[in-house]
């Protein structure tokens, strides 16, 4: 079986560390995934500055984009992403209930939201074939057309850490040890109980 490290910034790979050393600064530390996406100085670079662009330069508000975000993490059963993004979403104020809906795979409460979330399932289900009511049903529910290619990005930049995640079995981060972050993939639910 192939296995894959996670590179610390004591032994990643020459063209990956000023990246995570990068990385390390903005987050405080070096986030597991980022460790085993620098096997590809290249995986490493296209999710960062995603993510990056995603955060400065989105219309969506930062509770919208966790929307997608864990919209997107949940549909691809990422456990990592969920825990990351379920501690992302509540340091933007997130409201607890819409956490607790896109985790528990319930409708969000506040249908700006919801629309928001249907709309980022849709897209990455039916990999951008949707219909043109599911895209006019966005856009009424007050969103532009540039929100729905934002929608597409943020889903770019989840296929890369989502399946890397999957690929490469990325460890958890000790703090989503924490039973409020964590959460378990439908697949997984049979052997968690």
């Amino acid at each position: 079986m192939t296995t894959f490290t996670s590179y610390t910034l004591d032994h990643a790979p020459a063209a990956s560390r000023a990246k995570l050393v990068e990385v390390a600064q903005a987050w405080g530390f070096l986030p597991k995934l980022h460790g085993n996406l620098a096997e590809s100085p290249l995986a490493l670079t296209a999710y960062d500055t995603l993510f990056g662009l995603v955060a400065a330069q989105s219309t969506l508000t930062p509770v919208e984009q966790q929307v997608a975000y864990m919209a997107i993490n949940v549909l691809h059963q990422c456990e990592y992403c969920t825990a990351g993004h379920t501690y992302l979403s509540r340091m933007v104020k997130m409201e607890e209930a819409a956490i607790a809906a896109l985790r528990n795979g319930t409708p969000i409460p506040d249908a700006r939201l919801q629309a928001l979330r249907a709309f980022t399932e849709a897209v990455v289900r039916e990999r951008g074939l949707v219909s043109d009511a599911t895209v006019d049903a966005f856009i009424a529910a007050g969103f532009s057309k540039a929100q729905v290619l934002e929608v597409v990005t943020i889903a770019a930049t989840k296929t890369i850490s989502n399946y890397t995640n999957h690929l490469t079995k990325t460890p958890k981060e000790s703090f989503m040890a924490d039973p409020a972050l964590g959460w378990v993939a439908p697949r997984n639910r049979a052997l968690a109980a």
